[in-house]
């Protein structure tokens, strides 16, 4: 969708909150695009009370918002967002495009410890690694590790210089 097109659509505000400053276009996939302003689309310290706004635009006509704020509403971990999210009326095929997003892939360490972006592990074995002619070591410490997207049983991380793709299963978190 073109610009003006959805600034019209918005009003010229955002499609969550009202606000005008800040817009931009954001994407809602699979192919929709909502006008967000900076704290609905997260940036900066958003106060939770900040939320509450998808209550009033859970009732927007147009699908992609409708879309936008119940996906908005499942990531929010209030009683208030749940009982939202469930008294939403959409048209069935709109929820059905709002539910079908591509699952989340969680990483877990061998103690069943979920992984985040960023994190420092432990490995507990001795891995060879394969091209690089080295053995990482048990108890080496992996630090800023990235998470692999499309598989939750690989991590990234560096050892001894080298960037490798680590098991899940071989590390734990520190």
């Amino acid at each position: 969708m073109r610009w003006d097109e959805l600034m019209d659509r918005a009003g010229g505000v955002c499609e969550f909150c009202g606000a005008s400053e800040g817009l931009v276009s954001v994407d809602v996939p699979p192919e929709d695009q909502v006008l967000l302003c900076p704290s609905c689309r997260g940036e900066g310290d958003v106060p939770s009370a900040h939320w509450r706004c998808l209550e009033g635009a859970m009732w927007s006509g147009e699908p992609s918002v409708q879309i936008a704020v119940w996906r908005k509403l499942g990531e929010i971990d209030e009683m208030w967002a749940s009982d939202a999210r469930e008294s939403m009326m959409m048209e069935p095929e709109v929820l059905a495009r709002a539910s079908d997003v591509a699952p989340v892939v969680e990483h877990f360490d061998s103690n069943g410890m979920r992984l985040e972006h960023g994190d420092t592990v432990v490995l507990i074995k001795d891995l060879p690694v394969k091209g690089a002619g080295f053995t990482a070591k048990r108890g080496t410490a992996v630090r800023n590790i990235s998470l692999v997207p499309e598989n939750a049983g690989h991590i990234e991380g560096k050892v001894e210089g080298q960037r490798i793709v680590i098991l899940t299963e071989f590390v734990k978190r520190k």
